[in-house]
């Protein structure tokens, strides 16, 4: 038992080093991932998108004026990223009945055939998006995952590459504007 111990630690860190734990580039011609918080551009307005869930329901940025939106950039080729997702089930259970919306946006270019299994397969329980590599870079992610909070204003309040553990999210999310924690 101890065996298949050591050889699971040794496949997580095979598969999670490449990237490391900060992040993964989107591709080689773009610039490295870079680790932790970015200021956003002052009032920089979020763009606006319209894509399908993994249902083929749309889903429009602007529709969600008012409420604070989490967006996590990600893909199923980044090992770093399976890790955002406890984070992200997390925010989306204690805060969604408090106007936050929490949104995973693949970049994976196999679409849904790549992405429902993998949210299946990983207990997601907020939103999945099918999105591009380029709506990324729209918003600023260098790499992957990238994070970003839009206030309920629209605007980008914060931009964030790589992993973010629950408190730290959650302090973001009230200095943007997202109503208390819920109890």
């Amino acid at each position: 038992m101890k065996a298949r111990a050591v050889v699971a630690t040794a496949l997580v860190l095979a598969c999670v080093l490449p990237c490391g734990l900060s992040g993964c580039r989107a591709s080689e011609s773009e610039g490295d991932a870079i680790e932790g918080e970015a200021a956003p551009d002052a009032a920089r307005m979020a763009p606006d998108f319209t894509l399908e869930d993994l249902d083929g329901k749309l889903v429009k940025l602007s529709a969600l004026r008012g409420k604070t939106v989490v967006i996590d950039f990600w893909a199923t080729w980044c090992p770093p990223c399976e890790f955002q997702v406890p984070v992200l089930n997390a925010i989306h259970e204690t805060w969604h009945d408090r106007g936050v919306v929490v949104l995973g946006i693949s970049v994976d270019t196999e679409g849904r055939e790549a992405v429902k299994p993998y949210a299946e397969k990983h207990g997601v329980r907020y939103t999945m998006l099918l999105g591009s590599e380029a709506l990324a870079r729209d918003f600023g992610a260098p790499g992957f995952p990238a994070l970003v909070v839009v206030g309920p204003d629209g605007a980008i309040r914060s931009m964030h590459v790589g992993l973010v553990e629950e408190p730290e999210l959650q302090q973001v999310l009230a200095e943007a504007g997202a109503p208390g924690k819920a109890g």
